[in-house]
């Protein structure tokens, strides 16, 4: 028996089998199970790692929660706020230039600006303007003027909301002037935003001094405000003087603004308030930049006064001869004793 099957071994041994006909294994495909478990492995295997797929992604997400995406707006869509405190001058000048020409460079406000939607959005009506600028005015009109979209974060705000972010970015950011401040600060409260001075400067943050100061600079009369070549110069240490003065003489501080403006003088600031708190320097200083002619022709001189109070007399050639200069200057020296 063990010889029969022995032989058949030995003829088996010797048959070339057919090629398979069942379909190539492409490389690197996994070998498909043969079985029902196999399989149900196989599913719970691949299910795991797309498990794992999504914490990963649930994990980075993590880091943006609560963030608020940039999105790029029309700035004709955007309107200034209503509590804007940048006087026209804060769009004019190196500095704002110099803001320009970065956002140009870049192609874009590479900080975004904070606005809110207008209530009239919220509403559901499609008004021309859109948003309301929470902060960064400046930005905002550095990319109208340049016609580029601008970068802002778009989220509702009260409008204590609105103030509070608007007057913190602004501190952190460049700073406004003490006049500008205290115009912020006056229409709070002249508004109702806050109930109290004190209530104000406890929401911003700031010592209630320096608010107090502030809106004394911006309670100032008009005609003082436009006696200085611009009111962004006008510094907080100011206010308790020029109250002081109208307090005492506010019809000669008021009179003496008014020859101040009227004047082509080129005055610093420093120059107006000595002006406007001291009669004699009033009168001195409203004459500064005048030129006066005198004489004629060859006979002629100028005076003219200079933005440091000196006066100077200019004899044109010829006017005092070798023999008179004894003379003038005995004329001088009894206008100097007074005579």
């Amino acid at each position: 028996m063990s010889k029969k099957l022995a032989a058949k071994a030995g003829m088996l041994a010797g048959l070339t089998l057919p090629p398979s006909t069942a379909p190539a294994k492409a490389e690197g495909q996994a070998e498909r199970p043969k079985t029902a478990p196999g399989s149900m492995l196989q599913f719970m295997s691949n299910q795991s790692a797309a498990i794992k797929e999504v914490e990963l992604l649930k994990e980075r997400l993590v880091e943006f929660d609560g963030a608020t995406p940039v999105r790029k707006l029309d700035p004709n869509e955007i309107v200034p706020s209503h509590w804007a405190n940048r006087h026209p001058a804060s769009f004019e000048g190196a500095d704002f230039a110099s803001l320009k020409d970065e956002i140009a460079g870049a192609g874009e406000n590479v900080q975004p600006i904070r606005v809110r939607p207008l209530k009239e959005v919220l509403n559901g009506s499609t008004p021309s303007a859109k948003y309301e600028v929470v902060f960064g005015h400046r930005r905002h009109r550095a990319c109208l003027e340049l016609g580029l979209p601008v970068n802002a974060l778009i989220q509702d705000a009260s409008d204590q909301q609105l103030f509070e972010a608007m007057e913190r970015e602004n501190r952190g950011r460049k700073n406004l002037s003490a006049w500008e401040q205290g115009c912020m600060y006056r229409r709070a409260l002249d508004e109702g935003l806050y109930p109290s001075l004190r209530k104000l400067a406890e929401a911003v943050q700031v010592d209630v001094s320096l608010v107090s100061k502030s809106i004394a600079l911006a309670r100032l009369p008009h005609a003082v405000i436009s006696a200085f070549p611009s009111p962004l110069e006008i510094q907080f240490r100011w206010a308790q003087p020029l109250g002081d003065a109208l307090q005492k003489d506010p019809d000669g501080v008021l009179e003496r603004a008014k020859r101040l403006k009227a004047s082509s003088a080129k005055l610093t600031g420093a120059q107006v308030l000595e002006a406007l708190l001291a009669p004699k320097a009033s009168e001195q200083l409203a004459t500064v930049g005048k030129v006066r002619k005198i004489g004629r022709g060859a006979r002629a001189a100028t005076l003219k006064v200079a933005s440091t109070g000196t006066v100077s007399l200019t004899f044109s050639a010829g006017a005092v001869t070798a023999g008179r200069q004894d003379e003038l200057v005995k004329l001088i020296e009894a206008f100097l004793a007074g005579e």
